[in-house]
């Protein structure tokens, strides 16, 4: 969850440092502005689009598309879980060599990017399609047990569209693997996180800052506190951040002086972004005014963010300057609107829990009418 950072992956802390025993050309006034400006863009771009889909996803009666909901018990927990990941990964390239871990890292998210660049790019490709497409249906089934004990594992439906788009997304794939160049990266993080703030629901407001609050405390402390989060974001070759060069105007896309931005920054506040969307729609009142404010607290604070680092030259802490922007200018509009208790008394159920349900009063119906068959027939 690292923040924006001026660094480049093999070399100094600074932009002007040294790297491999060589003295690094200082980047430009504009190469750093552009670097920025792109990284924020690219921030942007899935916490919107993802918040859009979002709604279509809470609405979705498939099953294999359905939201995962965080709990209140859940965000309680992610801090911890994430401290422990972050502190294991740092003891594993410390203990262990580097290069093969991140090999080991690369063919795992290679499987996952494709399959997340595949899900990002399907709605969009399927415009391009002729109308007569032969879009055959296809289903991936597997279970355990037999008769009434057999439990459904996987159970995914696809169609040929779909098989295109992962085709599509394996040339990328593939590019990454073996070049590990920036833009692969980067179309992976960027659908590593538009993935995320479609799929990854909050069922309320308050579990939503509970979340927020304590990976606020998280990235401070892994920052600040010690070196373990810059050491892993340099150490981790995986699209787990987005990275643009500052030198992209001297060397073009061979430039390596990167800055970076963790995709944690964009995935964490993208989803209360994206709840705070579905509360406008709930509201039934044509606007999206907390959407709106907290996107422009999104940019206020990113912005801050950047400044920050830029001013001081030091790794900063993103959520440091997200959290309260994105939490408080939504409160304050809802404290002048006059719609506090509405923004915090607004729940979302698991929509797994209502597919259950729905299930189980359709076996119900549908069993109340077989008996009721039965007592016709005698």
């Amino acid at each position: 969850m690292d923040s924006a950072l001026s660094d480049p992956h093999n070399g100094s802390a600074e932009a002007g440092g040294t790297a491999n025993g060589t003295t690094r050309p200082p980047s430009t006034p504009e190469g750093i502005a552009l670097a920025y400006g792109s990284l924020l863009l690219m921030a942007l771009l899935p916490i919107f689009f993802g918040a859009l889909r979002s709604v279509r996803c809470a609405r979705g009666k498939n099953a294999s598309d359905m939201p995962e909901t965080i709990t209140s018990r859940d965000a309680a927990r992610f801090p911890i879980i994430a401290s422990c990941t972050l502190l294991g990964l740092y003891l594993f390239f410390k203990i262990f060599s580097q290069e093969y871990i991140n090999l080991l890292l690369s063919m795992y998210f290679f499987v996952l990017g494709i399959l997340a660049l595949s899900h990002t790019i399907s709605p969009f490709m399927n415009k391009f399609f002729p109308a007569n497409f032969p879009n055959r249906q296809y289903q991936l089934l597997f279970t355990q047990g037999s008769g009434e004990n057999k439990e459904e594992i996987i159970n995914y439906e696809f169609d040929a569209k779909d098989l295109v788009c992962l085709g599509l997304s394996s040339i990328v794939g593939v590019w990454y693997l073996l070049r590990k160049h920036w833009i692969a990266n980067n179309l992976f993080g960027l659908a590593f996180s538009l993935n995320g703030v479609e799929l990854l629901h909050l069922n309320n407001v308050s579990t939503g800052c509970i979340l927020l609050g304590g990976l606020f405390i998280y990235d401070v402390f892994w920052v600040f506190g010690t070196n373990v989060m810059v050491t892993v974001a340099k150490s981790f070759e995986a699209p787990i951040k987005l990275v643009f060069p500052q030198d992209l105007l001297e060397k073009g896309l061979e430039a390596d002086n990167f800055a970076m931005l963790g995709l944690g920054d964009i995935v964490i506040p993208g989803i209360f972004i994206a709840l705070l969307l579905r509360f406008d729609i709930s509201l039934k009142k044509n606007t999206h005014t907390y959407f709106y404010t907290s996107f422009a607290a999104y940019i206020f604070g990113l912005g801050l963010t950047i400044f920050i680092m830029h001013i001081f030259k030091h790794a900063q802490p993103a959520l440091l300057y997200l959290v309260p922007a994105c939490i408080g200018f939504p409160v304050l509009v809802a404290l002048a609107k006059g719609e506090v208790t509405e923004m915090f008394s607004y729940e979302e159920s698991n929509p797994k829990d209502a597919a259950a349900v729905t299930e189980g009063s359709k076996e119900g119906t549908e069993a109340s009418a077989s008996k009721g068959l039965e007592k016709k027939e005698k």
